[in-house]
């Protein structure tokens, strides 16, 4: 049997090992990649490599021989043509300040955090171009409509990579895309980022209400008025308007608040029988990042004076112990207002 040279196949590093991060890495292995898979538990990395399985995220998923899971930050990134962070908002930073000795110049950036960082509020570009001393104009997002647990089925699935450097978007749409993930490009890098966090946001609400039975008209009118809240927010902030209706706008938002894979709308549920959050976040196992989101989008309101009653109110659920019925009846009883002249 012929024996692959090493020194001649693609590498990338994926940070890390969580369900997202893994369905990525293996897009990226069935693109040819030969992937190393960071993840902080020798546990894990043993699980991954020993049974090609993601048992803890991914269970019953035979994973690529491509993957390689490691914890070991130098080898993840030695040699890697690709470094893609998948961390949770809250561990973005620290991932990145270790990961930033062992990066290459040379290595495209890209990033698929749907979050803010909760203390400063900023944008996960933001957070890696700190850390990494590189220029913001060079780091990728990606975002857009896509549950780990299709993607790593090879279900149909299409997402978007946003940069203000289009050749570094382009690698980037070049690495991942295939027959079974089709990757857009957009310029948007600010709309791109606030649309994937906020809508976690409304999805947590979308839970919400599906728990207390309030139905479809409920759920309509809910992702109707979270995707202005996502637009009004994302343009203060200097966004395109019209990133909020394609894939990492609308798209994200209707399979978020929609789906039972969706983390957000599990935990949105579970909060509607009165559930206190801390025993929700127990019985979840896993990070929802709507929760830190509304923190953050809640300071960021204030901050650029914008009008976001239903993010105000699902703070007040989740952080005041407001309950959840009283938050609906609030935002029903808001004075009258226009739908398009004020987007209120």
């Amino acid at each position: 049997m012929t024996m692959l040279d090493s020194s001649t196949m693609k590498n990338a590093a994926v940070l890390v090992a969580g369900s997202w991060g893994t369905a990525l890495a293996s897009v990226l292995a069935n693109n040819g990649y030969h992937v190393k898979l960071w993840t902080r538990s020798s546990e894990q990395a043993d699980d991954i490599n020993r049974n090609h399985e993601n048992s803890k995220f991914l269970p019953g998923v035979q994973l690529p021989e491509l993957i390689h899971a490691t914890t070991d930050m130098k080898h993840a990134l030695q040699g890697a043509e690709i470094a893609l962070f998948v961390a949770p908002s809250g561990a973005m930073r620290e991932v990145a300040k270790q990961a930033a000795a062992y990066l290459s110049d040379e290595t495209l950036v890209v990033h698929a955090t749907k979050g803010f960082e909760t203390d400063t509020m900023k944008r996960m570009t933001t957070v890696l171009a700190e850390e990494l001393s590189r220029p913001l104009e060079q780091l990728v997002v990606l975002s857009g409509p896509s549950h780990a647990e299709e993607v790593i089925l090879k279900q149909p699935t299409t997402v978007v990579v946003a940069s203000a450097d289009l050749k570094a978007a382009e690698q980037a749409q070049d690495a991942l895309m295939n027959t079974h993930f089709r990757v857009y490009t957009n310029p948007d890098v600010v709309g791109v980022e606030v649309a994937g966090a906020i809508k976690n946001i409304i999805a947590l609400g979308a839970g919400l209400t599906d728990g207390l039975h309030f139905g479809d008209n409920a759920k309509a009118a809910l992702l109707t008025r979270g995707l202005a809240e996502i637009s009004r927010l994302g343009t203060a902030m200097g966004a395109n308007p019209l990133t909020f209706a394609g894939l990492a706008g609308v798209g994200d938002l209707v399979v978020t608040c929609t789906s039972k894979h969706s983390r957000n709308w599990r935990a949105g549920y579970m909060l509607a029988d009165g559930t206190p959050l801390d025993d929700v976040l127990t019985r979840m196992g896993m990070v929802v990042e709507g929760v830190r989101t509304t923190r953050a989008a809640y300071r960021l309101a204030k901050e650029y004076d914008v009008e976001m009653p239903i993010t105000f109110q699902l703070y007040e659920v989740l952080f005041a112990n407001k309950a959840p019925r009283t938050a609906v009846e609030h935002l029903m009883g808001r004075l009258r207002t226009h739908e398009i002249e004020e987007l209120g």
